[in-house]
């Protein structure tokens, strides 16, 4: 891939494709409430800025629903205050315009002067931009490619998406990839390629369908994979347990047991949990109490990891020379509950090696729990992408960049 540092910038339009796809409060307020891909997006902003590059930001938010613009637009997160957040980090203006490809995009980016940055409207309030169909995604991409001189792809949480902005729009202009894009890869390529040993897997989240695939390329790789969060659940079930209300994938559990009996055939260790934290509801304020997994109440749900599976997971960490971390081990935005996921961000840190946090919730927690980010070697701001390149899949942004100029 073409490095941002070799292409020529100064006094042109640059559409830059960020990820600034950040949870906001849905309970009235729409305040951001975790500002991290920002900030990583931060330094190519600047850098494109200080070169002189009239900066036009393209990015997504959510998934917003409805056939057309205004529909989408009506009920659909709106990236303005994503804009006043990014002009906040910058110290400096961040015009915002109030579509994506029409007149207000028009008139921000061609009043825009050298060294100036503007974002544009939520993306995917154009369907064109997620469409199937090459020809209408094609199109699309040619009405946002009028805007700019020259492509910069930085948003690795997108890559893994064929859509116009991060797949067809660089394969029509002069581009290169953003240090962000080229550190992810480079350390996932480090993961998959000679990771130090023993490479322990650390896999939480709600549901094993979104990771079976990854696991079962990650037993042509990993030493030692632990399985905790909500997936745990229909593993525990497959073995037998009984798991209550817990998030359960009962569809699933034939696959599941087709994946233990792979690791066990290939000798990677596949460790589960040995005790549970279970509440009587799902609510931050719910009657708890901590229960073996041989002895879980039919009438509970699973909401966090026990202390006895937070010891054992610490300990199967402790020999570790590299760590991929992807999902949390309880409900950790509530407080009550947090103590799990708590536990094993600070034995991920602890390691001396290699330590990577594979994105979304598991590098939220690891900002709302208060851990230093230094703490690990790297924070991915891709989950799903990180999990598609681990999966072994082709990766459609990155196919793009990859592509001559």
């Amino acid at each position: 891939m073409r490095s941002l540092d070799d292409l020529e910038v100064a006094g042109r339009r640059v559409l830059l494709r960020s990820d600034l796809n950040v949870p906001l409060d849905l309970t009235g307020t729409g305040e951001i409430t975790d500002d991290g891909r920002i900030r990583a997006s931060l330094p190519v902003i600047s850098k494109l800025s200080d070169r002189g590059a009239r900066v036009i930001i393209l990015a997504h938010l959510g998934r917003p629903k409805g056939a057309t613009f205004d529909e989408r637009a009506a009920g659909g997160p709106s990236l303005r205050p994503v804009a006043a957040r990014l002009g906040e980090l910058l110290g400096r203006p961040v015009s915002f315009a109030a579509d994506v490809a029409g007149p207000a995009a028009e008139e921000a980016v061609f009043s825009l002067g050298d060294e100036d940055v503007t974002v544009l409207e939520n993306v995917r309030f154009e369907s064109a931009e997620t469409s199937k169909d090459d020809a209408e995604r094609g199109a699309f991409a040619q009405r946002l490619a009028r805007f700019g001189e020259a492509y910069v792809g930085d948003g690795f949480g997108a890559v893994h998406r064929k859509h116009a902005s991060v797949y067809d729009l660089p394969l029509l202009l002069p581009h290169a990839a953003g240090d962000l894009i080229r550190e992810e890869v480079a350390v996932l390529r480090q993961l998959t390629t000679d990771p130090g040993r023993p490479f322990v897997v650390v896999l939480g989240g709600k549901k094993p369908s979104d990771k079976l695939a990854v696991i079962g390329n990650l037993l042509n790789l990993a030493d030692r994979i632990l399985i905790g969060g909500g997936m745990a659940y229909t593993f525990l079930a497959a073995q037998g347990y009984e798991v209550g209300h817990s998030v359960l994938e009962a569809d699933q559990i034939p696959a599941v047991r087709d994946v233990m009996a792979e690791a066990k055939r290939r000798g990677v260790e596949l460790v589960l949990p040995v005790d549970l934290v279970a509440a009587t509801h799902f609510a931050p304020d719910a009657e708890a109490s901590v229960v073996p997994v041989t002895d879980f109440p039919a009438d509970r749900e699973g909401v966090d990891a026990g202390p006895e599976t937070r010891t054992l997971f610490a300990e199967k960490l402790a020999d570790a020379k590299t760590v991929f971390w992807n999902g949390p081990l309880g409900v950790f935005e509530f407080p009550a509950f947090a103590a799990g996921t708590r536990a094993l961000a600070e034995a991920v840190a602890a390691v001396s090696g290699l330590t990577v946090v594979g994105g979304g919730d598991s590098a939220a927690a690891v900002r709302a729990l208060g851990i230093p980010e230094k703490s690990f070697s790297h924070i991915s701001t891709g989950g799903g992408a990180s999990l598609e390149y681990l999966e072994g899949k082709t990766l459609p942004g990155l196919v793009a960049l990859e592509a001559d100029s």
